[in-house]
């Protein structure tokens, strides 16, 4: 993608690969749809100097298993109401996640999402840091969720959401380098002043906890060749119980491992029936591709979850082949 723009996507593989391809390098998000509906999602980016900015918005419910560049400082933040869980914590409008770099973890959402993202390399926040506070900030070696002050907290979002605006609509003034200049300044100054209010996290030990054992989970999900999962042997494998990888699940993805592995195949399937043929391909045959063997039953539990049937999704295709 350019270094400077907006796209709107109706489709979920393409907005994922977009999230990654203006991130960073390293970066990568797995992005699950939950629900039913036409999926409707749009990004906005600009690079700065050094800064990164990216806002994202995303119209169904979901789960992203986001894997952050270890070179880079993220920090991620609501930019409206609509609810947001993030690590297992639903984040309050204003609250902002202060990433350890190269973090994994997942963002679950119940309904639509809005959120914004400012990265920077790990020298310019310590610098800038030194220079505006006294003292160094760097990454915490596990994510802390922020509550600044009211003034701080909205006089970060105006300027972020500023910087998108001119990324959208003011591409003459994004041209120049000392507007760039000025509007990094900007930014970094009042990201700094966020990122020395208080901890909400809680219990900090647990939540780390939590979040490895999700981690883990992510980790023999993507090793799992077949169609059905066994919870007690993947417990075994992760040398938890049952009880607590549940709990887990229900905390960072709103489900339990089952459904959630069950969404994963479901999407996997979706997407390949967006992209096959229907000259040539079969729902049967996508179906046993994704590891489901009942196609009437697959068909049944598709259009419960996307709101339409699978056929449907492959005859959607004709216009474009």
């Amino acid at each position: 993608m350019a270094d400077n723009g907006t796209a709107t996507f109706a489709d979920p593989d393409l907005y994922q690969a977009g999230i990654g391809g203006v991130t960073s390098k390293g970066a990568s998000v797995d992005f699950i749809v939950t629900g039913g509906g036409d999926f409707k999602a749009r990004l906005t980016w600009l690079n700065l100097h050094r800064l990164r900015v990216l806002r994202g918005s995303e119209n169904l419910p979901s789960i992203a298993y986001v894997s952050l560049p270890p070179e880079r400082v993220v920090v991620l933040f609501p930019t409206s109401t609509a609810p947001l869980i993030w690590g297992g914590l639903e984040l309050r409008f204003g609250d902002i996640v202060f990433h350890s770099r190269g973090e994994r973890t997942h963002q679950w959402t119940p309904g639509e999402s809005r959120w914004g993202l400012i990265s920077l390399p790990p020298d310019q926040l310590s610098d800038c840091g030194l220079a505006l506070t006294g003292k160094k900030i760097t990454a915490p070696p596990f994510h802390r969720v922020l509550r600044p002050s009211k003034g701080a907290g909205s006089h970060l979002l105006r300027l972020h959401a500023k910087v998108c605006r001119l990324a959208e609509t003011r591409h003459e003034l994004i041209d120049n380098p000392e507007v760039l200049r000025s509007l990094e300044q900007e930014l970094l100054h009042a990201l700094v002043n966020c990122l020395t209010a208080d901890d909400i996290n809680g219990n900090l030990e647990t939540l780390r906890h939590h979040a490895g054992i999700m981690v883990r989970f992510e980790d023999a999900l993507a090793a799992h060749a077949g169609g059905h999962l066994n919870i007690s042997a993947l417990c075994a494998e992760l040398g938890v119980a049952e009880r607590t990888l549940r709990m887990c699940c229900a905390e960072f993805l709103g489900m339990s491992p089952s459904r959630y592995f069950l969404l994963r195949r479901l999407n996997r399937a979706r997407s390949a029936l967006r992209r096959a043929d229907p000259a040539h391909a079969s729902v049967a045959e996508i179906a046993r591709s994704c590891q489901f063997r009942e196609p009437g039953r697959f068909a049944v539990t598709y259009r419960t979850v996307f709101g339409e049937t699978p056929s449907a999704t492959l005859r959607a295709n004709r216009s474009k082949v």
